[in-house]
């Protein structure tokens, strides 16, 4: 029989506690991006790029747009 990576043997012990809280993702995490995938991304990062990030003195943070009077991603 072949050796079990790390992932199987968690998988193997844990069989019960799956039943409880469901089961890991077992995906590869080294794959290629799909066009489906960079097109989210692409997306996902003009929306984040659309805000930004402002810090009080009290050390607290909050987040406002950078330009207000673009609506085009909201």
């Amino acid at each position: 029989m072949a050796k079990e990576n790390a992932s199987a043997r968690f998988m193997r012990a844990t069989g019960k506690l799956r039943a409880i809280f469901g089961p890991a993702n077992r995906s590869s995490l080294g794959h290629e991006m799909t066009e489906q995938n960079r097109r989210l991304l692409a997306a996902r990062e003009a929306e984040t790029r659309q805000w930004e990030t402002v810090h009080r003195a009290d050390g607290s943070t909050y987040v406002v747009p950078r330009n207000p009077d673009d609506k085009s991603l909201r």
